[in-house]
């Protein structure tokens, strides 16, 4: 029988740590706040920013919200950004992506001061990240690491296989678990007999952003399967990049969609907002 990896549960505790964290600090003194920008009213970010909100307020951290209209300039986002950089006030600055069309995203994130990247997308982040150096760590693929080690699952001298090589998920997956010892393969799109790759995986991440492209013919019988994925499946329910069903009846321990590897991103996001203030 498989273990299930549950993220909600152990979201949950992290986030506990970070408000007693910000309960002590407050005590100090110090107070946490995380400015977030939102771009227009795509449906979906509304949700994401309002998830962050909460989190938020239950962490005790501040969340000075900035809703601007889809018209919005370059310019003016760019200025508002570099108003925030100077605020002492404000410990960490997320702008929800996707950006409006005619707004340069590259141009925006490396416009964050590195002090204040809790998403850990800035090109300095990611290269203190490369040289092991510190800096904060993109959320979800970070959430990943948290996943495996509070559920007993060791990385170091396991065969790990990333199958995505996106900025945000793969390559810094890629990168922590090296950072943790473990034997890396990176897969992508132009990976030629993929499936005899990921049948080699001792921990197989899957981050394609393709509905249950994974299933049990690319799976070693015993492995750890995280599921970075997430849509919507013919019936309007959510699923992952693993088609669930075939796969966990023949791994060790598996992230379900909905409850997995979701939770982990913005309880590793108010980590990062404590860890703002502690640096």
């Amino acid at each position: 029988m498989y273990q299930l990896i549950d993220g909600k549960k152990i979201s949950a505790e992290i986030k506990d740590e970070v408000k007693e964290k910000v309960r002590l600090m407050k005590e100090e003194g110090k107070s946490v706040a995380l400015a977030v920008i939102q771009v227009g009213n795509d449906p979906a970010s509304t949700v994401y920013v309002g998830n962050k909100k909460k989190a938020c307020a239950y962490c005790g951290i501040g969340s000075p919200n900035y809703e601007l209209p889809e018209e919005t300039t370059e310019e003016e986002l760019l200025a508002l950004i570099e108003k925030l950089n100077l605020d002492d006030s404000v410990n960490g600055i997320l702008v929800q992506l996707p950006l409006p069309k005619h707004i340069n995203e590259d141009k925006v994130i490396q416009s964050i001061s590195p002090k204040k990247d809790v998403d850990g997308f800035h090109e300095k982040s990611v290269g203190a990240l490369c040289i092991g150096s510190k800096g904060f760590v993109s959320c979800t693929p970070q959430g990943v690491i948290e996943l495996l080690k509070r559920s007993g699952i060791s990385i170091q001298g396991k065969h790990c296989v990333v199958v995505g090589r996106s900025n945000i998920v793969g390559k810094p997956m890629a990168m922590l678990l090296l950072r943790e010892n473990g034997t890396v393969t990176v897969c992508h799109s132009k990976t030629e007999n993929l499936r005899e790759i990921t049948k080699l995986a001792d921990i197989l991440v899957v981050a394609i952003g393709k509905p249950k492209f994974i299933d049990d013919t690319y799976v070693k019988e015993g492995a750890v399967v995280i599921d970075v994925g997430i849509h919507r499946d013919e019936n309007n329910k959510l699923c992952g990049d693993v088609d669930f069903e075939k796969v966990a009846p023949h791994t060790s321990a598996i992230t379900p969609v909905p409850g997995g590897v979701g939770p982990m991103t913005i309880a590793m996001l108010m980590s990062n907002c404590a860890k703002a203030v502690e640096d």
